[in-house]
């Protein structure tokens, strides 16, 4: 061989496996996309909300508790778990429709209730609303909403489901479970992993970097104070968390309201059991987005537990770490009937608007069909827990 082809295959050789290679790559991969038609994946969205939103803002959405270990461990359990793919299935047509109390989605996907949205976009809830009108999809309400629950129903045209804090004010808290039923809410979720309150050092870091006066929106320190659901209560003396919230108080909200009643933040299989005995109607397990404790377990991690403790009995929802279809296939088939995102639809919404917020639903969907095509899975009622393998 010639010893100048031979050294151009060696530069070429050294080319390829050179770090100036990889550099490239990465600065790629860290280019800021510009409209969500430019996003290949979830997480190209959080640098875009990242580079739009005010530090403390982006700070608030960012944070977990503590050293944010459940943060992380949300995502990286779902690494955990490896698809058993099946071949020689026809998968020419897939259906990814849910029934959930009555009413069937056309996905597994719901929007979980994140409050303050206005600090992400304008128009908050309501883009996140008309998103899910759009795009079919189920919709949660937080009580710390920036818009009522009358103007976000009409965003969605149609029913949303209320996530209810109980606040440590019984009239508080029936106060809002009248006005989310009179309003048509079917669901009442009621919030019961955050206790007693919680501590968000990440976001008081990201807050620290926030040169802005924020007394315009921030000065008022009243619970309720520019949130529409607290509207003409009076919560003096009121905190959102309820440290004596039990078992005995879930069964008084149930006896004042037709709505069903979901428990969200079940993360343990005894809690579930419990549930059961006490007619609960479903569960979403979920701890916060690692935003109410950092017991480092991931949702992903107890939804067996969980789905077994229940028996069948009731609907077993999760939410926690979602960031690709591969995930919401594994949470399907390790026994969720629906999972849930937070974090990536407010990077959408931070960044694009409704339109963010439509584009991440339309990337889970389509990796989820394809994840359900590959495992040979052709509706979600095959998809199982013999599809995935904990590794």
């Amino acid at each position: 061989m010639p010893s100048s082809i031979a050294a151009r295959r060696h530069f070429l050789r050294f080319v390829a496996s050179s770090p100036l290679l990889a550099l490239r790559a990465a600065a790629a991969e860290d280019k800021v996309i510009e409209s969500p038609e430019q996003a290949l994946n979830l997480m190209n969205f959080e640098a875009a909300a990242r580079k739009s939103l005010p530090p403390a803002h982006f700070g608030y959405l960012t944070t977990g508790v503590d050293d944010d270990v459940t943060v992380r461990a949300n995502h990286e359990a779902f690494g955990r778990y490896q698809l058993r793919p099946r071949r020689l299935v026809d998968v020419s047509k897939i259906d990814t429709s849910v029934e959930l109390f009555g009413t069937r989605w056309p996905t597994p996907l719901f929007l979980c209730p994140c409050g303050s949205q206005r600090a992400y976009h304008p128009e908050g809830e309501l883009a996140s609303a008309r998103a899910s009108a759009t795009r079919n999809t189920l919709q949660m309400l937080s009580t710390v909403s920036t818009y009522g629950i009358e103007d976000v129903m009409k965003a969605a045209t149609r029913p949303v489901w209320y996530q209810l804090y109980p606040t440590s004010s019984n009239t508080v808290a029936e106060r809002m479970v009248k006005r989310a039923e009179a309003a048509g809410c079917p669901v009442l979720v009621i919030t019961v992993d955050i206790p007693a309150g919680r501590n968000t050092e990440t976001q008081k870091r990201f807050t620290a970097l926030d040169t802005r006066t924020c007394n315009t929106c921030h000065a008022v320190r009243k619970l309720g104070a520019r949130r529409p659901m607290f509207d003409g209560l009076d919560t003096t003396g009121t905190t959102i968390y309820n440290p004596a919230f039990t078992w005995q108080s879930v069964r008084r909200l149930r006896s004042m309201t037709s709505m069903k009643i979901v428990l969200k933040g079940i993360a343990e299989g005894e809690d579930a059991r419990i549930a059961v005995e006490e007619g609960i109607d479903g569960l979403v397990v979920s701890n916060h987005g690692g935003r109410s404790e950092d017991s480092g377990r991931a949702t992903i991690d107890c939804l067996a537990e969980v789905v077994d403790g229940v028996r069948g009995r009731m609907p077993v929802l999760l939410d926690g770490g979602v960031r690709r279809g591969t995930d919401v296939f594994k949470a399907l088939a390790l026994g969720a009937r629906a999972v849930g995102i937070g974090r990536p639809y407010l990077w959408g919404l931070g960044a694009f608007g409704q339109a963010g917020v439509e584009a991440v639903l339309d990337i889970l969907r389509k990796e989820l069909h394809l994840a359900m095509a590959q495992c040979g899975a052709a509706s979600i009622a095959e998809v199982k827990r013999s599809h995935v393998l904990r590794a």
